[in-house]
């Protein structure tokens, strides 16, 4: 028969259990999603903390890490993002959240049904394996995507859109023609087409292409359920 606890013995059980108990849902392997500024990891392990912090906010098990003051202080000269995404400009959608992450965490780039242009956006793109030194640059499309709903009403009404929303339509016309030859939701069909053919168009970029040889760069599409919160990798 065990011999009874003392009173120190039994505080001392106690604060291992506690400790047990806060550690299996924060420990290692959880420790393991945070991004420490200036540190240096491979394109998939990028993909992997993005993932981690994307079931933490599907489970509703957000832990907002890297949002502290001692965070802000601590990136007042310099920044290593791990990932760059580039997104829709959706309000549902914002990439921080939806992968749970903080301050400098990622390059953000967001443009209705995350369309490419020659200059500016694919500039900025370029600008976080160039010069932030990003391993992952993630292309993310999602359900029910407003600009492709608005794209394929134009198109098929033969009117232009106002203003220059008519050069989203004209940039999200080539994956309007390969959804449209699929069966199935033609918006869900079309944004996954978008996605895909914005990563395959980063691939080919000169600039990009000499990070993907290396080994230093991967370029990766996702699609993000407004449904469940969860993202999915489709290329």
């Amino acid at each position: 028969m065990a011999a009874p606890l003392s009173r120190r013995g039994f505080v001392k059980s106690a604060s291992i259990g506690i400790a047990a108990a806060v550690a299996k849902p924060f420990g290692a392997s959880a420790l393991a999603t945070e991004h420490t500024a200036g540190a240096t990891i491979k394109p998939q392990e990028a993909l992997k903390l993005l993932m981690a912090g994307n079931r933490r906010w599907v489970t509703g098990r957000a832990r907002h890490p890297n949002q502290s003051v001692k965070r802000r202080l601590a990136l007042r000269n310099e920044q290593h993002p791990f990932a760059t995404v580039f997104s829709c400009i959706d309000s549902r959608v914002p990439p921080e959240l939806v992968f749970d992450r903080g301050i400098g965490d990622l390059a953000v780039m967001r443009t209705g049904a995350q369309v490419l242009d020659k200059g500016v956006v694919l500039g900025s793109v370029e600008f976080g394996p160039d010069h932030l030194g990003t391993p992952l640059i993630l292309v993310m499309g999602h359900q029910r995507c407003g600009a492709v709903t608005a794209t394929i009403e134009t198109i098929k009404s033969g009117h232009k859109a106002p203003g220059h929303i008519q050069s989203v339509v004209d940039a999200l016309r080539p994956a309007y023609l390969v959804a449209v030859k699929q069966t199935g939701d033609l918006v869900d069909n079309m944004v996954r087409a978008q996605t895909k053919l914005t990563v395959k168009r980063l691939k080919n970029d000169p600039l990009i292409k000499k990070f993907l040889s290396g080994g230093a760069l991967k370029v990766a599409g996702g699609y993000y359920s407004l449904d469940t919160g969860a993202v999915s990798i489709i290329a």
